[in-house]
């Protein structure tokens, strides 16, 4: 069945994204439900929302390490079924902390992403792939779009959005079962690095958790500057360890590469500016416009819709412009949505015409973005490539969530979604200057002048043939 309709499979395997997606913004709008039913803090409730961006960010260079070893199907089938296990641990807790700790597990799932990349990109023809590539990297946007308007349909209450998560969770484990084949066996050799997902886990644990509380306890306390300094040393031990491993859990030369920083630095950015984004319209719906969990989501209603009919679009667009110039646009209107929201987010028609903004500039730099992370690499390395620009990317969201909450709570929400403007311009510029870059570097290799294997398209598809910057 596989094997006669790849395009089956790459819809199945969106669905599957676009579900691993739906729970790292469902809960953005349930916060304050959470904060009321279950007697918690605000800082503490936040965490229901920081631990599946941090678990996923931990998982996914770890899982799609698993799915070279082992195979990418079934990992991806355990990862929906840990998403499974996680909603309905917190469907039916009485305690933030059984919460968090569900939300946990529903963060493993982030790694879809790359493993679907990792599947497409052995089964979908060489001119076909930047469409199943884009329709699957637009998926995150899709599912952080759609995750908001589910938690309103879900009627308000904590456990039946869980409930429904855990659902669809099990809906994609039976459709990958039925429709998803991969060809032949792992050819990867090596061990997971274990080791250094303690080390990433504990650098970034520490880093979060200093940024989400320095408000309370103060920039210069000794506890926010202790976890700071924490997180510095713990990721200089990181990188270290990284470069000793036979196989580290994420290549550093490929994070500094001149052929992939740009997406590396995009992805961070463009994450961070998505959830900036979202998480500040939340807040001000909400607190200033009385707006019901149902009406977030309907405000976010064009930015799901959107995002993806563009990202349908973007396989034919990258047949004529470079995916790092698309991520570059699509970052510009991402930025354009952020102004327009810092200016003017008082009414409702402001926060449609932004969402319906956003929509297209995620859609598009989401799209291309995963075809920026994979052009210059091996497709054995492929799922490695994609689990590296994921892992940036859910760092960048984590980040959001915490220094949304702090500029919130300090300068307003005019400067939050400025703040988020600001990365997406930032992305931008990296995206552009990585489509000069690719550009000469075509040229090089049409005129014999480069070093890795160029494709009918002229790019090359070989990462490590120079050295990192």
């Amino acid at each position: 069945m596989y094997k006669k309709s790849p395009w089956a499979a790459v819809g199945v395997l969106a669905f599957g994204v676009a579900v691993g997606t739906l729970q790292m913004t469902a809960v953005v709008p349930m916060l304050p439900v959470l904060q009321r039913e279950l007697h918690a803090p605000l800082t503490s409730v936040s965490w229901a929302l920081t631990a599946s961006l941090l678990s996923g960010a931990v998982t996914i260079p770890l899982l799609s390490r698993l799915g070279d070893l082992y195979g990418r199907r079934p990992v991806a089938v355990a990862t929906l079924l840990l998403l499974v296990a996680g909603s309905v641990m917190a469907a039916l807790a009485g305690t933030l902390s059984v919460v968090v700790a569900g939300r946990a597990l529903q963060g493993v799932s982030a790694a879809l992403l790359p493993l679907a990349m990792g599947i497409a990109r052995q089964k979908v023809t060489r001119d076909r792939l930047p469409t199943a590539i884009g329709v699957l990297s637009a998926m995150i946007g899709v599912g952080s779009g759609a995750g908001m308007i589910l938690a309103g349909l879900a009627g308000g209450g904590y456990q039946a959005l869980f409930w429904t998560l855990a659902g669809l969770g099990a809906a994609g484990v039976v459709l990958i079962m039925l429709f998803v084949r991969e060809p032949g066996r792992p050819q990867a050799a090596g061990r997971p690095d274990y080791a250094g997902a303690a080390l990433v886990a504990s650098w970034l644990v520490c880093l979060l958790l200093a940024v989400s509380k320095g408000a309370a306890w103060g920039w210069t306390s000794a506890g926010t500057l202790g976890l700071l300094a924490a997180s510095v040393a713990l990721f200089a031990l990181w990188v270290v360890s990284a470069r000793r491993a036979a196989s580290p859990l994420i290549e550093i030369p490929m994070l500094l590469h001149r052929g992939t920083v740009g997406a590396t630095v995009a992805s961070l950015l463009l994450g961070f500016a998505l959830f900036g984004t979202i998480t500040t319209l939340s807040s001000v719906a909400q607190g200033r416009l009385g707006a019901s969990v149902l009406q977030v989501g309907l405000y976010l209603l064009p930015a799901a819709l959107l995002m993806l009919t563009v990202s349908l679009l973007a396989g034919r667009l990258m047949r004529r412009f470079a995916a790092a110039s698309l991520v570059g646009a699509g970052s510009v209107v991402v930025a354009v949505a952020a102004l327009w929201l810092s200016v003017s987010h008082g009414s409702p028609a402001s926060l449609y015409g932004a969402s319906a903004v956003l929509g297209v500039g995620i859609g598009l730099g989401y799209a291309a973005l995963g075809t920026m992370a994979v052009e210059h690499v091996e497709p054995a390395r492929t799922a490695a490539a994609g689990g590296v620009n994921s892992l940036v990317r859910v760092v960048g969201s984590s980040l959001a969530g915490a220094v949304t909450g702090a500029v919130l709570s300090g300068a307003g929400a005019g400067w939050s979604f400025a703040v988020s403007a600001m990365a997406a311009l930032v992305s931008a510029i990296f995206g552009f200057v990585q489509g000069v870059y690719g550009a000469r570097r075509a040229e090089d290799v049409r005129g014999g002048a480069g070093d890795g294997a160029a494709g009918a398209d002229g790019r090359a598809t070989v990462l490590a043939v120079e050295e990192p910057v």
